[in-house]
């Protein structure tokens, strides 16, 4: 008899013990839930519910291979965006529970929206799919995509006609560009790699590989010190333009209350990039430093004009002193705006 009293005494504390650990995660993933909406800035506290507090001897947070005890949105283990993580509670009986959660982390001040006027308009090949756009001069270099088609060409703002042109492969998808000195950079889409140029004919130089953390390639500029590329994600990824194949950091892009995925044709211009937004008329400005979006430009004006599908989408910037030069994929005009 005294034995199954201690029997069921101890299957009676494992079930305590149980429902315990039941709704202290229960806790947890409440209020996990809840700040997922709400989303947290760098340097917040994270503060957890008092019951998971008051039951918990030490709790670490894990990002794969590294691990923090500071209940802090510390830059050095979170980026912009959204974060998965693993809550890890040891209790004071040293039992450990764990619990995933998604950290949201957005960028302290809001995204300033900024106006602008249309001052002029140029001709542009409707037939071109712009996947780069960059003037220098009175010259615009652009990256045309699509299977068959690809190539990289150049021809004189206002004209429609390449002064020289090079095309890739049927198989090849052609993404973003830029020129670095005397030098074009194109990405191709899925193949995991990119072409550079000489510049003054578009004669191909070399091939390179592109990052394996880079699942594709979709934008590119150029800072003056690093190649910039986008990959469809919230990410930008810094390359060394020596040896394109080595990433040396990248950023995550956010503003005031959301993520910004889909990052598509790139631009720096004045110490910013600017970003295009697939499937979006929106163009970001964004910080280099840390990926916070400082403003946004919403082009749904002039979209409208040329947008009727999924494919033929705003995707083209760059700058011709203080204005803008906007056009889009199988767009028949490319836009200058001046700034607000």
């Amino acid at each position: 008899m005294k034995n199954h009293i201690i029997v069921a005494t101890l299957a009676f504390t494992l079930l305590l013990s149980c429902n315990s650990d039941k709704d202290l995660l229960n806790q947890l993933n409440n209020y996990n839930i809840e700040m997922e909406s709400q989303g947290y800035h760098f340097g917040d506290a994270i503060q957890l519910p008092k019951e998971v507090m008051k039951e918990a001897q030490s709790i670490s947070i894990s990002f794969g291979d590294k691990e923090t005890s500071k209940l802090v949105i510390d830059p050095q283990f979170f980026t912009l965006g959204d974060n998965a993580v693993t809550f890890n509670i040891t209790k004071k009986n040293g039992e450990v529970l764990h619990q995933d959660a998604t950290i949201n982390v957005f960028a302290k001040q809001p995204e300033q929206e900024v106006k602008y006027t249309i001052v002029k308009e140029y001709p542009h090949d409707a037939n071109n799919f712009v996947q780069g756009f960059q003037l220098e001069g009175n010259i615009i270099y652009e990256s045309v995509g699509q299977l068959g088609m690809s190539q990289v060409m150049k021809y004189t703002l206002g004209t429609t006609t390449p002064s020289a042109a090079t095309r890739q492969p049927d198989e090849i998808f052609s993404e973003g560009s830029t020129i670095v000195g005397d030098k074009v950079y194109q990405l191709t889409w899925q193949h995991k790699k990119g072409f550079i140029y000489n510049k003054a004919d578009l004669a191909l130089i070399k091939e390179f590989p592109y990052p394996n953390i880079m699942g594709e390639g979709w934008g590119l500029t150029y800072d003056g010190k690093h190649l910039i590329a986008s990959d469809g994600t919230k990410n930008l990824y810094f390359l060394n333009p020596d040896n394109p194949s080595q990433m040396v950091r990248y950023i995550s892009v956010a503003g005031n209350t959301q993520a910004y995925d889909r990052l598509n044709e790139l631009e720096f211009h004045n110490g910013f990039i600017y970003a295009a937004v697939w499937q979006s008329p929106m163009v970001l400005k964004i910080n280099p430093n840390n990926g916070e979006v400082v403003a946004r430009f919403d082009f749904s004006t002039i979209a409208q004009k040329h947008t009727k599908g999924n494919d033929d989408v705003l995707n083209g910037i760059a700058f011709k002193g203080d204005n803008m030069l906007i056009t889009g994929k199988n767009w028949n005009t490319i836009y200058e705006v001046a700034v607000q």
